[in-house]
């Protein structure tokens, strides 16, 4: 809460359009990765273009991949992510529309990255994690 404010004072309801503008500069690409990923499933779902079988197989093709390889995995996503971060705004929103726009044709690319994170952190989580029971 904010210091300044006196306790008898009614919170606000909702957020402001500046509050709001100022989460979707902060959170760019997990607003663009979030909204791909909500699309890819409904296209999926409904056989859009491809079916959701499709993309259940390379969902699984990327994870046994990333468990089989996990340092060059590791290594490859980092370079991938951290190549987009260093990106500006404008780029990254062309970045994002553009995974938006594979999400709905062709969903599969996308359901493969997210078994390549998933195979990914299953290694990172559960071979070099925290040994604490």
């Amino acid at each position: 809460m904010d210091e300044n404010k006196q306790p008898s004072e009614k919170p606000k309801e909702g957020m402001s359009f500046k509050e709001l503008e100022d989460f979707g500069k902060k959170y760019t690409n997990e607003i663009f990765a979030a909204l791909a990923v909500l699309i890819a499933t409904i296209s999926s779902l409904f056989d859009f273009f491809i079916g959701a079988g499709l993309s259940i197989l390379f969902a699984g093709i990327g994870a046994i991949v990333a468990v089989i390889f996990p340092e060059q995995i590791d290594k490859a996503l980092g370079k991938f992510y951290g190549m987009i971060k260093k990106q500006e705004k404008a780029t990254q929103i062309i970045i994002g529309i553009v995974k938006v726009v594979v999400a709905l044709f062709v969903p599969f690319v996308l359901f493969a990255l997210m078994g390549l994170i998933a195979g990914s952190s299953r290694h990172l989580h559960v071979y070099k994690g925290p040994t604490e029971s």
